[in-house]
């Protein structure tokens, strides 16, 4: 891992004053012409204000003038036009689709950003309405693959054997079905459609805000086109300098840094989940509840996975996201956290409920069900994460890389079973990336801020540091003291955090250095 770099206060106040004094605000300028985009109804039947449009883009940049794909580009105009600013860039992830995001995320925005800035999203290149990949998997292959596909967990004596099998087929049999689009898949030439969206936009400038691997497409829009770019919010960061295999290996480190949190939720409520009534305790018994299930797998009527140790592990993951889960409410007075390890401590010991049964049955194939878009190939979001992965940087060729890995980090890190490290579909990859993927660095504007939550299962304090630490000068760290994986989409946002984003947007304001906010 790469700590963090502590820069001298001097140091920090110099380069501070340095960019201030060259920074523009580019925002405030009038458009360079008029919106070329025809907006419609979303192909998501999204509800009004949210309008969408398609872009056509160079499939290859460095051939403009060849085969050219489609981009789904979405927005919500600014809410007091006499207050506009500008546009607002926004991405939620995954690589996967963002077309609504605007309609899912406006609402979470301040009132005062709503008011200032058109809300504009799209479907990177390769996802949901955008030209879209495809790997010519259908429903029940995704359930078939689901443990496979999902953070790679290895068998229950720790072998890979299945994964490589998995790897080699898929990487195949993505690019047998992809028709061309895999070599053009990644962060940079999603970046590159971005700018190209500014353009049809109308725009010389526009602000950004993205979670988790949005970070780095927000840093490499940056990177690419530092004078297009206004104020960018980065929230719940990758370290741009550990890129492919070593960027998933990380979910290891944020599931330890996550369990805490998870461990007092089941103190808690231990008459209901049973783990235990010490930290201690409940680490011991969940671990001894996933092998328990590792050693003796159930088949459910109606459930084609079997619920395993692994399945345990992965929803437990999932579940550690948000802080909702961990939640009751009226619909669901036992938090689903809870239902999860109560459903399955009720499987492990011969004697589950029929409301076990049922939670489970439907969590396990509502999963799948839930990754699918209607008009879109079935298996395209479970794809497209790889392909960008795969695309941005080469991932280890040699097999037993990852098997020596996954046996390590099996160890080290019990709570994800060395799934991070697993080999995945990237290692046998049939094109591999064109060149180097540009370089995060400071651009000499203190324009960013970053966003984190110290306990995020996902993208662990340690990866925030480092995109701290490739911005330099250029940006300020916002470290919250809460779990989950996004500090604007927590259940409760942090005043503290969201104080500063708001006064970013809106007044150009950002904390003097960096800051921990309780």
């Amino acid at each position: 891992m790469v700590a963090a770099v502590a820069l001298g206060v001097g140091a920090v106040t110099i380069m501070i004053q340095s960019a201030e004094a060259t920074a523009t605000h580019p925002s405030t300028l009038k458009a360079t012409h008029p919106s070329t985009l025809k907006w419609g109804a979303c192909p998501t039947d999204a509800p009004a204000p949210q309008q969408c449009a398609r872009l056509k883009v160079p499939l290859d940049y460095k051939d403009p003038e060849g085969q050219a794909i489609a981009i789904e580009v979405s927005r919500i105009p600014a809410a007091d036009p006499k207050k506009r600013k500008g546009v607002l860039m926004l991405n939620g992830g995954g690589p996967s689709s963002s077309l609504d995001v605007p309609t899912a995320m406006g609402s979470l925005l301040p009132e005062a950003v709503r008011d200032s800035y058109d809300l504009v999203a799209f479907d990177p290149r390769g996802i949901g309405h955008s030209t879209p990949m495809n790997c010519g998997r259908d429903a029940d292959e995704l359930v078939r693959d689901e443990q496979l596909e999902v953070l790679s967990f290895p068998g229950a004596d720790g072998s890979i054997n299945a994964n490589v099998a998995y790897a080699k087929r898929m990487a195949h049999q993505c690019a047998a079905n992809s028709a061309g689009l895999l070599p053009h898949l990644t962060t940079a030439n999603v970046a590159k459609d971005m700018d190209r969206i500014r353009s049809a936009l109308g725009e010389r400038s526009v602000s950004y805000y993205g979670i988790s691997w949005g970070t780095y497409l927000g840093s490499i829009y940056r990177a690419l086109f530092p004078e297009n770019v206004d104020r960018v919010v980065l929230d719940s960061s990758v370290d741009p300098n550990k890129r492919g295999y070593d960027d998933f290996r990380t979910f290891s480190e944020a599931m330890e840094d996550r369990w805490p949190d998870l461990a007092r939720f089941a103190v808690a409520h231990k008459d209901t989940v049973g783990l235990g009534s010490t930290p201690r305790d409940v680490r011991r018994n969940y671990l001894a509840l996933a092998a328990e299930l590792d050693r003796r797998p159930v088949s459910l009527p109606g459930t084609k996975a079997p619920i395993n140790g692994n399945l345990i592990r992965f929803f437990t993951w999932q579940l550690s996201y948000s802080d909702a889960s961990m939640i009751a409410t009226k619909e669901s007075p036992v938090p689903m956290l809870a239902r999860l390890w109560q459903a399955a401590a009720g499987v492990a010991a011969g004697n589950p409920s029929d409301a076990d049964r049922t939670f489970l049955t439907e969590l396990t194939n509502d999963f799948v069900a839930n990754g699918t878009m209607a008009g879109v190939p079935q298996d395209n979001l479970y794809s497209a994460g790889w392909a960008i992965s795969c695309g941005d940087k080469a991932w280890p060729r040699n097999i037993r890389t990852y098997a020596h890995n996954t046996a390590v980090d099996r160890a080290k890190f019990p709570l994800t079973a060395g799934a991070p490290a697993n080999i995945t579909p990237c290692s046998a990859w049939v094109s591999q990336p064109t060149g180097p993927e540009p370089k995060v660095k400071p651009i000499g504007k203190r324009n960013v801020l970053i966003l984190q939550n110290r306990r995020d299962p996902a993208t662990p304090l340690s990866t925030a540091r480092g995109m701290r630490q490739a911005t330099g000068g250029d940006a300020v760290l916002v470290d919250v003291d809460a779990g989950g994986h996004g500090v604007l989409v927590h259940p409760e946002p942090n005043a503290c955090a969201i104080g500063a984003l708001d006064a970013f947007f809106v007044s150009n304001e950002l904390p003097r250095g960096d800051t921990s906010c309780t």
